[in-house]
């Protein structure tokens, strides 16, 4: 048997060519082609990763901004309160001494005058109240007021027992707010309710711009308080004068 060195050239020729040609058009646009992908696709991790930061961060500034706004909300209702007890303490004494002064003719007029005198005290002191509460709440960061009023009325309907929940779920329910929520904000409320409830429930959105700030429920034989005027209400109630800011409709 023998070799046909020219054949064999040939053959090994066309190896090379073969090989430069996978080479030039297969293995170097193929390679290529996963390079970019593998860059893209850190690209889009980095991206990923640079987002659920960015999200961590906003969720822990909310988070900080609601705690300082209960914090301050707490101060503020505890100078309210130590304001109206010295307002209702001094008008008590007030009273006293003059009833004590009053002669046997005169003394059911100046009763009445001195009960008068104190409605109007107290009218004062409230309107004063509603007054200063609603230039706080002007001062106030919009979207933290919502932020917080939600949380708390979220833990509210958390707090409440299961038995109570799911009667909730199955009631007409109404959303009250201070200002008219955009749809953006109904959506937030309304996966909030949801969530502790454990189903989404129709709600009915209103406004009512007496409740100063926040957000309440309210159904068909319940009613959930979460809201400046509802804390100025207990004080007033917590003073004895079970008139003076009511709870409203």
């Amino acid at each position: 048997m023998s070799f046909d060195l020219w054949t064999l050239g040939f053959q090994a020729v066309n190896v090379l060519v073969l090989v430069w040609l996978l080479h030039r058009f297969f293995w170097t646009p193929i390679a290529g082609l996963i390079a970019d992908r593998q860059a893209k696709a850190s690209t889009l991790l980095d991206e990923a990763a640079a987002e659920r930061a960015e999200a961590n961060a906003a969720l822990s500034e909310i988070e900080a901004t609601r705690t300082g706004l209960a914090e301050e909300r707490n101060a503020m209702l505890a100078a309210a309160r130590k304001d109206a007890e010295c307002v209702r303490d001094a008008l008590l004494e007030a009273a006293k001494a003059e009833v004590e002064t009053l002669n046997d003719t005169a003394k059911a007029a100046r009763v009445r005058a001195a009960e008068a005198l104190k409605a109007k005290a107290i009218a004062d002191a409230r309107g004063l109240a509603l007054s200063i509460a609603g230039k706080l709440v002007a001062r106030l960061d919009a979207t933290a007021t919502e932020a917080a009023f939600l949380g708390w009325l979220r833990q509210g309907i958390a707090g409440l027992s299961e038995v109570d929940r799911k009667a909730l779920a199955i009631s007409d329910l109404e959303v009250v707010s201070a200002a008219e929520a955009d749809p953006a904000a109904q959506d937030r409320i309304a996966a909030a309710i949801a969530s502790a409830l454990g189903t989404p429930v129709p709600l009915i959105f209103r406004t009512d711009p007496a409740l100063i700030a926040g957000l309440e429920l309210h159904g068909s034989h319940f009613t959930m308080r979460n809201s400046w005027r509802a804390d100025l209400a207990r004080i007033a109630g917590a003073l004895g004068d079970k008139d003076a800011l009511p709870d409203g409709p």
